[in-house]
């Protein structure tokens, strides 16, 4: 006895109806939770068939779930973008920082080098104090 493979517009067909029963809660096999397992069960085919094979069936069934493939990478890159600008601007207030920071280097070496110079001044014996 052989396996009849069923054609491809007939099984997709069968497909469907296992999502649409489930989703009407009328499955036959009891299933209540809408998944690409629970699909593949309901048509009796597994579920590496409908990732393989059919993975329109598979999109349908997770925006029925409400985590569309589309939808997820959306929002990813959404989030990608936002980030990305983000670190844009944390870069720019990065080097502004760095400008600041030899701004100021700049001038405590001016102010360590007059420091120096009257001290020693004062320190000089022909330096005189003011009381």
């Amino acid at each position: 006895m052989t396996n009849k493979r069923k054609p491809c517009d007939i099984r997709e067909k069968e497909l469907l109806l296992a999502l649409y029963r489930i989703r009407r809660g009328r499955a036959k096999t009891g299933e209540s939770k809408l998944t690409i397992a629970a699909v593949a069960r309901e048509a009796g085919v597994s579920a590496a068939l409908i990732h393989n094979h059919y993975p329109q069936i598979a999109e349908a069934i997770r925006e029925a779930q409400g985590r569309s493939s589309r939808a997820q990478r959306d929002m990813k890159h959404h989030d990608l973008l936002a980030e990305q600008e983000k670190s844009r601007r944390l870069r720019e207030e990065l080097e502004k920082l760095r400008g600041k920071i030899a701004s100021l280097a700049s001038i405590n070496e001016v102010l360590l080098n007059e420091n120096r110079i009257l001290k020693a001044k004062q320190n000089s014996s022909k330096v005189i104090d003011f009381q």
